[in-house]
């Protein structure tokens, strides 16, 4: 048996690898450049993809014609997207950097923060060292969009274990509330014929009103809240908690 260690371990992502970024995950990034309000940016827009992953959002960024950078911690995600940006001929930079020391002074009309990659860090210091990082590099009328699990959607679905089948692939995750739903820990059994792999992943949770109280003391103004990409009030209806605020000045 195979364990590896959560977010900051290199083979987590290479991992589980197939099931965080299935191929409808990257479908779903398309669809949402395409028709979302909130994703609509002027032509050629300096746009940052601060946890980019495999690039989901940076490659289709780049193709459309936005000057794009993406910045993860995971070497082998950082390559994965740099294959893709070279396949579609889009071509974005790659930065290999802690989230929460990346350094790049109002270089950024736009700051993206997708699919729940905030709130990784043990010290809740360094979650908001992370946002005061997304303000830094914004350029003064930028924009942040950030997109999370809200607390208030996660307590709706913390349920027995979830069961997820890719091809002969076997993923089982079980969710468990801590700290009075500070956090919240995910445990994951991958089973892959005779080779089974575990993992235990630890974040913090945040609920609208404590994520906007935060954006607000990292210095950003006009915080607005939405239950979804497509600018849905964040109310019983909500299925995502898309935050969108402005670096004024």
């Amino acid at each position: 048996m195979a364990r590896t260690g959560g977010f900051q371990d290199d083979g987590f992502w290479t991992e589980f690898h197939d099931f965080l970024f299935s191929g409808q995950r990257y479908e779903q990034a398309e669809e949402l450049l395409d028709t979302s309000p909130l994703l609509s940016f002027a032509p050629r827009s300096r746009v940052l993809d601060l946890c980019c992953g495999p690039g989901v959002f940076t490659v289709p960024l780049a193709r459309r014609g936005h000057e794009v950078t993406g910045v993860d911690i995971s070497p082998a995600m950082l390559e994965r997207a740099r294959e893709r940006s070279a396949e579609a001929g889009a071509p974005a930079i790659y930065v290999r950097a802690d989230a929460r020391e990346y350094e790049a002074p109002g270089a950024f009309d736009v700051v993206l923060n997708m699919f729940t990659s905030f709130g990784y860090f043990e010290d809740p210091a360094d979650n908001a060292r992370v946002l005061a990082t997304m303000h830094a590099c914004l350029a003064p009328g930028g924009t942040l969009v950030l997109d999370l699990a809200g607390k208030e959607l996660l307590a709706r679905r913390v349920t027995p274990p979830k069961v997820v089948r890719r091809g002969e692939d076997l993923l089982v995750q079980t969710d468990t509330v801590l700290d009075d739903w500070a956090r919240l820990r995910s445990d994951w059994v991958l089973v892959r014929g005779e080779r089974v792999t575990r993992a235990t992943l630890v974040w913090f949770v945040y609920s609208a009103v404590e994520l906007r109280r935060m954006a607000q003391e990292a210095g950003f103004g006009r915080v607005e809240v939405f239950g979804g990409f497509d600018g849905r009030p964040y109310d019983e209806d909500a299925e995502r908690l898309v935050l969108r605020a402005v670096r004024e000045g």
